[in-house]
C-alpha cells in the first residue's frame, strides 16, 4: 500500500542512545534536559527567538489564542484543516471566515477589512500546504485596526520568505510536529513568538501557570511535552535538510510527469524557500476527482482529500453561514498525492500512470 504519507523514523539506535539517557536521569517530563536541548536547537535551525515546545500543534493554537487575550470575533480561513476552526470554538471566541485565493489557496487579504467588526479581535491565517500568506498585507490591515495576527503554520517546518522564517510574522506562529509532520516527535507542536513578554506568559500558560512548587502565577493547563517525545525530535532534525532535499526531488519529478495534464497547482511566490510537504492538484470537477481517488484507492494507493470540507460548512458552526466559493469549490477538487522521503520513482510513476489514463486516455 502507497499512503498519502510515511512517518519518518529514524536509525532504532539512534533513539535507543537518548532513552538509555533518559533511564539514567529517570526524568521523563517537567522541562527535561532533552526537551531543552530540543527547544534550543529548534530555535537555531527555525531562526526564531523563542519558542515553546508543548504537546500538540491544536493545544498550541489555543494556547496562542488564550494567551493573546482573544475573546471576541476570530477572522480566519476556511481552507485549512478542522483543527484551526476548532481552536477558535474551543476558546470561545467565534470565527469568521474569509474566502482565499484562487492561486495560493490561502486567505485572501483583500476581503478581510470588510469582515471586520467591533467585535473583531484576531486575524488567524493559515500558510496552506506551505504556501506564505499575504504576511505583509494582513500586517498593515492589522495595525490599522488594532488586531492581532497568528499564522497556523503548522506546514512550514523550514520555509522562509525573503530569506527570513516564515515563523517570524505575526504576534505568534503555531506549528505542528505531528508524525506526518517532515519534522516530527510523534506528537508535539510549538509555539512562535518574537515578544519576549509573551513567550514568558506561554511557557507559564503551558505549565499550570505555577513556578516551582509553591509559586502560582496565572491560570495554565497542562500542554507539556515529554523527553520521549524530545529525543524523537533530535533524531529526525538533523535529517530534515535530507527530507527536503527528498521531497523536493519526488515533487520535481510529479511536475515533469503531470506537465500536460489538466491539472491545477499552487502558486508559490518566487521569494519563498519552499519545503516541499505536499503535492496538491486540483481537479476540473469533484466528479473527475473522485473517480480518480476511487481508481488509486483499488490499486492500493491512499492520497488524501486535503482539505475537505471548506471549514465554513462545518455543521456545529453558528448560524447564520458564511458562503466562501473559491474554497468550497477547490476543496471539492484538489486531492494530495502520496508524498513522502522514501517515495519510489517507479511507484510515483504508477500514479501518474493511473492519473493520466483518467484524464488524456
Amino acid at each position: 500500500m502507497i499512503t498519502v504519507t510515511k512517518t519518518y523514523l529514524p536509525p532504532l539506535e539512534q533513539y535507543t542512545a537518548y532513552l538509555e539517557q533518559i533511564w539514567e536521569t529517570h526524568q521523563i517530563t517537567n522541562n527535561g534536559p532533552l526537551l531543552k536541548e530540543l527547544e534550543c536547537k529548534l530555535k537555531q535551525y527555525l531562526q526564531t527567538p523563542y519558542l515553546c515546545y508543548v504537546s500538540n500543534g491544536t493545544i498550541a493554537l489555543q494556547l496562542a489564542l488564550r494567551v493573546l487575550n482573544i475573546t471576541g470575533e476570530v477572522i480566519t480561513t476556511p481552507f485549512s484543516y478542522v483543527a484551526t476552526t476548532t481552536a477558535i470554538l474551543w476558546e470561545q471566541c467565534q470565527p469568521v471566515f474569509v474566502d482565499i485565493e484562487t492561486q495560493t489557496f490561502c486567505i485572501n487579504p483583500e476581503l478581510i477589512e470588510a469582515a471586520i467588526t467591533e467585535r473583531t479581535q484576531a486575524i488567524l491565517a493559515t500558510h496552506v500546504y506551505g504556501y506564505p500568506c499575504q504576511v505583509e498585507q494582513i500586517a498593515r490591515i492589522a495595525r490599522q485596526h488594532n488586531l492581532k495576527v497568528i499564522y497556523d503554520a503548522a506546514h512550514c517546518f523550514g520555509v522562509q520568505l525573503n530569506g527570513r522564517s516564515i515563523l517570524n510574522y505575526g504576534d505568534a506562529s503555531t506549528l505542528s510536529f505531528h508524525a506526518t509532520k517532515l519534522f516530527h516527535t510523534a506528537e508535539g507542536g510549538a509555539v512562535v513568538t518574537g515578544d519576549a513578554d509573551l513567550a514568558h506568559a506561554l511557557w507559564l500558560a503551558q505549565k499550570f501557570g505555577h513556578v516551582g512548587e509553591e509559586e502560582y502565577v496565572s491560570i495554565g493547563i497542562n500542554a507539556k511535552n515529554s523527553e520521549l517525545h524530545a529525543a524523537m525530535g533530535l533524531c529526525v532534525l538533523p535529517e530534515v535538510p535530507n527530507i527536503i532535499a527528498g521531497l523536493k526531488q519526488r515533487s520535481d519529478l510529479y511536475d515533469a510527469l503531470l506537465a500536460d495534464t489538466p491539472l491545477r497547482f499552487p502558486t508559490r511566490q518566487v521569494n519563498v524557500t519552499y519545503n516541499y510537504s505536499y503535492y496538491p492538484v486540483i481537479f476540473e470537477s469533484h466528479e473527475q476527482m473522485m473517480h480518480v481517488r476511487e481508481i488509486l484507492m483499488a490499486q492500493e494507493i491512499m492520497p488524501r482529500r486535503y482539505f475537505y470540507p471548506s471549514l465554513n460548512t462545518l455543521p456545529y458552526l453558528p448560524p447564520p453561514p458564511r458562503p466562501c466559493s473559491v474554497s468550497e469549490r477547490i476543496a471539492a477538487c484538489v486531492l494530495c498525492l502520496p508524498l513522502y522521503y522514501g517515495l519510489e520513482e517507479k511507484q510515483i510513476r504508477r500514479i501518474v500512470t493511473l492519473i493520466k489514463a483518467k484524464l488524456i486516455g
